[in-house]
C-alpha cells in the first residue's frame, strides 16, 4: 500500500504491542499492531478507535490504550490537559478510602452490621499503587488504570474490552444504610492482550 498524502501521525502503539480488529466488533479480530509504531486516529465509536498506518493499512484498536503524540513543545508552567492531570483522579481515590475507612471503623466499633457495612460500601470502586514517584490509579469512568509520572497520565491497561458506547460508572451508594440488596459482582481487571499474529506479509506498518 502507498502512504497517504496527508498522514500524519496523531498516536503510537503501546511499547508490548496492539490488538486490532477490522471493525468495532470483538469477533473480527486482525492483526495486531507493532509496538511504537506511528499510527493516525480517524474515527472513535466510544472506546472504539479506527487508525491508519503510514502505509494505508486501516483498523480499529481499543482507543483508550494509543500513546498521544504531542503536536507541540509543552509552554513552561502552563497546567496540565485536563485529561492528562493527575490530580481529579487522586482526590477521588483518597475520597473513596476515605469513606471506606470510615465505614471500615464502624464495623469495627459495632455501629455497623455486615449488611449495613455492604450498603455503605456498594458502588465505591478505587485503586492506588505509589512506588516513589511512579503511581498507578484507577480510572473508574473510563473503565482503565492510568500511569501517572507526578505531571500527567497515560492509560497503562484496560479493565474491559472497548465499547461503542460509554459505560456510565456505578455511582457510591449514599452514607446511610438503606434496604438489602444483591451482592455486587467480582469485577476482576484484566490487561488487554493481542490476538495471534497473522502473516508476515499483511502486517500494519510493512511496505
Amino acid at each position: 500500500m502507498s502512504a497517504p498524502a496527508d498522514f500524519r501521525p496523531t498516536h503510537v502503539v503501546p511499547a508490548d504491542g496492539l490488538a486490532a480488529w477490522e471493525s468495532p466488533d470483538p469477533g473480527r479480530p486482525t492483526v495486531p499492531l507493532d509496538a511504537l509504531l506511528p499510527v493516525q486516529l480517524v474515527d472513535r465509536r466510544g472506546d472504539w478507535a479506527r487508525i491508519v498506518c503510514a502505509n494505508g493499512w486501516s483498523a480499529w484498536v481499543d482507543g483508550r490504550l494509543l500513546v498521544t503524540v504531542p503536536q507541540r513543545p509543552p509552554v513552561a508552567g502552563a497546567p496540565p490537559a485536563r485529561t492528562a492531570d493527575p490530580r481529579p483522579l487522586i482526590a477521588r481515590a483518597q475520597d473513596m478510602l476515605s469513606r471506606y475507612r470510615g465505614a471500615a471503623e464502624d464495623l469495627a466499633a459495632g455501629r455497623l452490621d455486615g449488611e449495613a457495612f455492604w450498603r455503605r460500601t456498594l458502588g465505591l470502586r478505587a485503586g492506588m499503587i505509589v512506588d516513589g514517584e511512579a503511581v498507578w490509579l484507577y480510572d473508574a469512568e473510563h473503565e482503565r488504570w492510568v500511569h501517572c509520572d507526578g505531571t500527567r497520565l497515560s492509560t497503562y491497561a484496560a479493565s474491559t474490552g472497548p465499547s461503542a458506547e460509554r459505560p456510565v460508572p456505578a455511582a457510591p451508594v449514599p452514607e446511610e444504610p438503606g434496604p438489602a440488596g444483591a451482592a455486587p459482582p467480582d469485577d476482576a481487571t484484566r490487561i488487554v492482550s493481542a490476538p495471534g499474529a497473522g502473516d508476515a506479509a499483511d502486517r500494519p506498518g510493512g511496505p
